[in-house]
């Protein structure tokens, strides 16, 4: 949980007194329930702080891959690909830039180097996707 928060999740009491403060009737699964209180207790906050929080990163999370979706459908593949191959080319490495030992042998290892846009995309209902 985010430190510097009361109990309430304001800083202050005008901060309190600021927050503007709406009900919804939330019904959980009584497993869910009594995880979520669990939680709540170890962290050391109200359960509806916990909540709060949890809603807000969903909300966050969910708000972001929209942005990159929406950036993604915007973008020129061919002109990103000619600047890609442009990428380093003219620059010589710079002190630094090596290496660590372990990691020199490993490209030499494989036999092919992936071609970009190789990558199958994961569908939607697949295990592992979301």
């Amino acid at each position: 949980m985010r430190s510097g928060l009361t109990r309430r999740g304001a800083r202050t009491d005008e901060e309190f007194k600021s927050i503007r403060r709406s009900n919804f009737a939330l019904r959980l699964a009584p497993s869910l329930m009594a995880e979520a209180r669990k939680v709540a207790d170890s962290e050391g906050v109200a359960l509806n702080q916990l909540i709060n929080v949890a809603v807000a990163e969903e909300v966050s999370t969910l708000r972001t891959a929209e942005y990159f979706r929406e950036r993604a459908g915007r973008a020129k593949c061919r002109e990103t690909l000619r600047i890609l191959t442009r990428a380093g080319k003219g620059n010589p490495p710079q002190e630094g830039d090596e290496l660590p030992p372990s990691r020199e042998t490993e490209g030499e290892s494989r036999k092919t180097t992936p071609k970009i846009g190789t990558f199958r995309k994961r569908g939607k209902g697949k295990a592992g996707s979301r």
